[in-house]
């Protein structure tokens, strides 16, 4: 069988150096009287040992290369992340912004001085999310459960969920507010999702505690942080609000709506318009199909 020429190099490198040792006093000796110059023992041996390490040095990394290579050809995704579905939750997957709602229910000084800031980004959603959450009282802790009970979703989840299990697509829940709300708003749906990332708190101390493990310089959950935890070729955003820019940003394909949208036409960003579920089951059946 036939080697192709760029898998012989490396194994070539060490008959390549005992020929150029063999012939470097051959090599002085011409450059010396052409430069009419004399070349010493110790710059004879400088010479070869500098010849030498370029050879070695041309070798490692040319194997690294053609390793690096052969691993990203034999390398196959498989097909659960090919494509990554992330989707907000306040606002997107509930009817209206209920993490918002709630804050704005129970610190609501706060919220009426701090909301206007985060929107208009001059405050960072860490900061800000931090001091609201932080300022209700750990007692009121089982009313914001009871608070997000009766919150609606949007119509055609189940649908777009069976769709992307027809077709093995991991759907990831990504928000910015709180992990109580989102599992007590979805009930037994919660476990139609392949994750859930989002804002835990602790609840032991006479105010809420805010725990995150995806904490980013700007946000309590890092979106974009948590999209790297799936690797994908077609990473796919759902979202509506100010919480959703950066993933939107790094995303594939967006779906966007209300100030997400607005937020992207600033950035010139594309992203595709929508109001329920069914509008991106239908983008995206005939995308992939």
């Amino acid at each position: 069988m036939k080697i192709p020429w760029k898998m012989k190099i490396p194994w070539m490198i060490p008959w390549m150096m005992k020929i150029l040792s063999n012939n470097l006093h051959k090599i002085r000796r011409e450059i010396a009287n052409k430069q009419r110059v004399t070349i010493s023992f110790g710059q004879s041996r400088s010479i070869t040992r500098q010849c030498r390490m370029n050879c070695v040095n041309f070798s490692r990394s040319r194997k690294v290369r053609l390793t690096m290579t052969d691993d990203k050809q034999k390398s196959s995704i498989p097909n659960n992340q090919q494509r990554v579905v992330f989707c907000d939750f306040d606002g997107t997957i509930t009817v209206e912004e209920t993490f918002v709602a709630m804050l704005k229910h129970f610190a609501p000084e706060l919220s009426s001085q701090l909301m206007p800031e985060i929107y208009a980004r001059r405050l960072s959603l860490r900061s800000g999310v931090r001091q609201l959450l932080e300022s209700i009282p750990s007692e009121r802790y089982g009313e914001i459960v009871e608070f997000s009970r009766a919150k609606l979703m949007r119509p055609g989840l189940v649908e777009l969920l069976d769709f992307l299990d027809e077709k093995k697509v991991d759907f990831a829940i990504v928000s910015g507010g709180l992990r109580i709300m989102v599992e007590t708003v979805m009930g037994d749906l919660v476990k139609r999702a392949s994750v859930i990332y989002a804002v835990d708190v602790d609840a032991s101390g006479p105010r809420l505690q805010v725990n995150s493990k995806f904490e980013g310089d700007e946000e309590l959950v890092s979106k974009v942080r948590v999209m790297g935890q799936h690797p994908a070729q077609e990473q796919v955003a759902i979202g509506d609000s100010l919480t959703d820019f950066n993933m939107a940003l790094q995303a594939s394909s967006v779906f966007a709506r209300d100030r997400l949208a607005e937020y992207l036409d600033e950035q010139q960003k594309p992203y595709t318009k929508w109001d329920n579920f069914f509008d991106i089951l239908e983008n995206l059946s005939q995308k992939w199909n």
